[in-house]
């Protein structure tokens, strides 16, 4: 019990209220229902085959099937109406491929999302490290997503020639007694196949389920933040205006005095300097070259 309080006085549950852990204990239930509503069903339907002489009828033919549905291996004992002897007949069809894999994947689900709460609630910080664990549940929900659109629509086909291969009124016409006219066959009773609807209902509302949580998922592999940073604006590859204040508008022109450049004072007034070099002010008229000469 120290082990079990410890656990969960580490555990992060409130993981279950946000919509990537909520979904995922959806997918955990819902597995269930779909696996178990196949997995466990039997069924069963009655027919009577009454012959022209009364004490040779069998009124009470019961034909019993269950999953995997291999109908092929499923007999029954019905009348010939000749003598009191029965003949034994068999059913038609094999459909375990489809109903078996239904299960699996269910099954698969249900350990899975069992294993995906687990780590949400112990270990989220390792599963969101370095993104590793997100890209990896969002692979593995993605293949889920999958084969539950496989399993379902194969099972859903399966479903329906299970319905056909067990109905009372096809299975009379492999009776050879019910072929005569002086003998009447009729159904009584039909299989219950509701479980079985209801299980490949299960089955799409998992797909539903898997699919929604594909975006959850992706949102914690930070891929979603890496296609955005591919993309740069044009704005952006541009210099920043403070670029052109360190380096042009900021700084002074470094000709301007080193090399004698025209730098104006209004301050100063024209005259000859020590060198013989004249300096010429604006309050003065410009000197002629005569002069210089």
């Amino acid at each position: 019990m120290d082990v079990v309080n410890q656990l969960v006085a580490q555990g992060q549950f409130t993981i279950i209220k946000q919509p990537l852990g909520f979904i995922k204990a959806l997918q955990w239930i819902f597995a269930i229902f779909a696996f178990s509503t196949c997995g466990s069903y039997s069924g069963m339907f009655k027919m009577s085959v009454e012959c022209s002489n009364r004490s040779e009828s069998d009124l009470d033919v019961e034909v019993e099937f269950e999953y995997p549905f291999r109908l092929h291996q499923v007999y029954f004992d019905a009348p010939t109406c000749k003598g009191g002897d029965k003949e034994r007949l068999f059913l038609v069809g094999d459909y375990s491929s489809s109903a078996e894999f239904f299960v699996t994947i269910g099954v698969f689900s249900f350990l899975y999302s069992m294993a995906a709460l687990a780590v949400y609630c112990f270990i989220l910080e390792k599963y969101r490290e370095n993104n590793k664990g997100a890209q990896i549940d969002f692979v593995v929900t993605a293949v889920f997503a999958f084969m539950w659109l496989v399993s379902s629509c194969a099972w859903a086909k399966g479903l329906s020639d299970v319905k056909t291969a067990t109905d009372p009124e096809r299975v009379i016409t492999l009776i050879q007694a019910c072929e005569e006219r002086e003998n009447k066959c009729r159904e009584i009773h039909d299989p219950k196949v509701s479980g079985l609807n209801t299980s490949v209902a299960f089955g799409f509302i998992n797909l539903i389920l898997w699919i929604g949580n594909l975006w959850f998922v992706f949102k914690e592999t930070g891929w979603k933040a890496a296609f955005a940073g591919t993309y740069v604006p044009s704005q952006e590859k541009q210099p920043a205006p403070d670029s052109y204040a360190q380096e042009g508008y900021g700084q002074q022109d470094p000709y301007a005095g080193s090399q004698g450049g025209y730098q104006p004072d209004y301050g100063q007034q024209g005259g000859y300097n020590e060198d013989g070099g004249y300096n010429q002010g604006y309050d003065q008229q410009p000197t002629s070259y005569s002069n210089q000469m």
